[in-house]
């Protein structure tokens, strides 16, 4: 085996990878103090405010456990649900590793790493950084926290599949049950940010290595962060930055317009054209990040039926989707990940729009439209896809009025519930048929991540109750294959299992634009969509 000091896994070379919100309150573990402080030969505090349209609990990667009694928030606490994407966004966290943006994995808190061995990673930590509450980070901290994680968060508990750690002044060694070969990959999702275990989690808040410390949020309307005097990788330059969830587009766009908030992110597209002048600048990227819909494979479910799963795939029009609805702000999806890496969508096949052949497969299924009403039916029963989404990605009802209306067109009705409430929803098997979000695809690097959190049989959101055995054996090959080459091939026989199953509509990818006043520097657009806030962002 190849021990080297460079992580075994995956790096997508073309487009790739993407939100979350913080809880109430403060944590008084964490130093605050520094609030107060004036900016270097300043009288006046440097403030600045992003408008963010996904800082919200309604996103599905925002949510926590939905059995979490406190479900209905999020917070900042990389050890529960999906609140790490606030974490590391806002620069209140950092992980091991971090991504560039084709994804290949770069030191951070963790200088160098060492694979001993198919159970062993030695990791070197960085010297001199210390938690927003004064301690250093040395490894007894990183164990401490890792060990936290793992006790409280089950998706990461099942990823890491640590078995034991050793620390030594600021040397790290993870033993793990089985062979990882994508250990250092998953170290820099959001729940691997490093945190003081002992500082406290009052509140959802947390203290983390990161450039800024959060010190008061409420969820769905704001997070006030303050500098980190003592941030180890260069001085923060805004003294106070607050996050604002404003979630209507027209809203936002007159909060940038007026100078109500300096920078925004999920602009809606039919505004782009109002900043594109020399007062403002965006910072785009191409993601990972794609808008898919699963499929109910619940007995109770229209989808339960092989012949409307198949329809539904060859009844969406992706092309018309991006190049119309989304102003030509993404491009089209093939499978899982995009086009261009060892596992990208060019390697596999899938249904084409073709609304004739949609409709031949619903007439030998049965699907036949009897009454004349243009709606299909078959034993009595009208074809009919509950068809759930969210709002607060301003794609996802763009995209339901788009299948709504092309699927009528070979016979079946969607009817589309865009709510806030999908989560709960989500959990009645019997309330949706098609569940309708956005994802990013691959925010480790690494295939394993999309296949684990989705598609197999355990995976921990399959909330469709999708089962197939192949993939399942193909899973238990790849989470332990070390070899990139065959990691590739195995990711892609997962994707075509999955595609021949039309268990999931794969229907575009986003181009991610962040827009900022033309005085704002270091707002920029990661594949990741992870590092909004550093310490480099700057207003003159």
């Amino acid at each position: 085996m190849n021990k080297s000091k460079k992580i075994i896994g995956m790096a997508l070379s073309a487009c790739l990878c993407v939100s979350m919100l913080a809880g109430c309150g403060s944590n008084n573990k964490t130093e605050t103090s520094k609030s107060d402080s004036k900016t270097e030969n300043s009288e006046t505090k440097k403030t600045m405010v992003i408008g963010d349209t996904t800082f919200n609990s309604s996103n599905e990667e925002n949510s926590t456990n939905p059995h979490d009694a406190c479900s209905d928030e999020s917070d900042v606490n990389p050890h529960r649900g999906y609140s790490g994407w606030a974490c590391i966004r806002y620069g209140i966290g950092e992980t091991l590793v971090k991504y560039s943006d084709n994804m290949e994995i770069q030191p951070w808190l963790a200088k160098e790493w060492e694979n001993v061995d198919e159970l062993t990673w030695k990791i070197t930590l960085q010297d001199n950084v210390k938690f927003s509450s004064g301690r250093d980070m040395d490894a007894e901290a990183v164990k401490q926290c890792l060990e936290h994680l793992i006790e409280n968060h089950d998706r990461a508990k099942n990823d890491l599949k640590i078995a034991s750690i050793d620390a030594d002044g600021q040397v790290l060694t993870i033993h793990t049950s089985e062979p990882k070969p994508a250990l250092l990959n998953y170290l820099g999702d959001p729940y691997g940010c490093i945190i003081d275990v002992d500082a406290g989690f009052e509140n959802g808040i947390v203290a983390g290595t990161g450039p800024y410390i959060a010190v008061d949020c409420k969820t769905d309307d704001h997070l006030t962060l303050v500098k980190n005097e003592n941030y180890w990788n260069g001085e923060p330059k805004i003294d106070e930055l607050t996050i604002r969830t404003i979630t209507d587009g027209n809203t936002l766009a007159n909060a940038l317009l007026s100078g109500e908030v300096q920078a925004a992110y999920g602009m809606a597209y039919e505004s782009y054209p109002t900043f594109e002048n020399d007062n403002f600048q965006f910072s785009q990227i191409s993601t990972s990040r794609c808008f898919f819909g699963k499929m109910n494979f619940d007995e109770s479910s229209v989808c339960a039926d092989s012949a409307v799963r198949k329809a539904i795939a060859m009844g969406i029009d992706k092309e018309s989707f991006v190049t119309t609805l989304l102003e030509g702000n993404g491009y089209p999806a093939n499978g899982v990940f995009p086009e261009g890496s060892a596992f990208g969508g060019d390697k596999v096949t899938t249904e084409s729009y073709d609304p004739e052949g949609a409709k031949k497969v619903l007439e030998e299924a049965g699907w036949k439209d009897s009454d004349g009403d243009g709606i299909r039916e078959k034993d009595g029963k009208k074809l009919v896809v509950k068809w759930l989404t969210y709002p607060s990605r301003q794609e996802l009802p763009l995209l339901a009025e788009s299948a709504q209306a092309t699927l009528k067109d070979i016979g079946i009705e969607v009817d589309i519930n865009c709510t806030a409430d999908n989560n709960s929803i989500l959990e009645d098997p019997t309330a949706w048929d098609v569940y309708a979000m956005a994802n990013v695809q691959a925010p480790t690097g690494d295939p394993e991540y999309w296949f684990t959190v989705f598609a197999t049989s355990d995976a921990t959101k399959n909330s469709g109750k999708y089962s197939s055995a192949k993939l399942d054996e193909l899973e238990a090959q790849l989470s332990k294959e070390f070899d990139e080459d065959k990691r590739a091939e195995l990711a892609v026989q997962m994707q075509q299992t999955i595609l021949d199953d039309n268990a999931f509509v794969f229907c575009s990818f986003l181009k991610m634009s962040m827009i900022s006043r033309s005085n704002v520097t270091g707002y920029e657009s990661h594949a990741c969509d992870y590092y909004q806030v550093t310490a480099d962002l700057d207003i003159n």
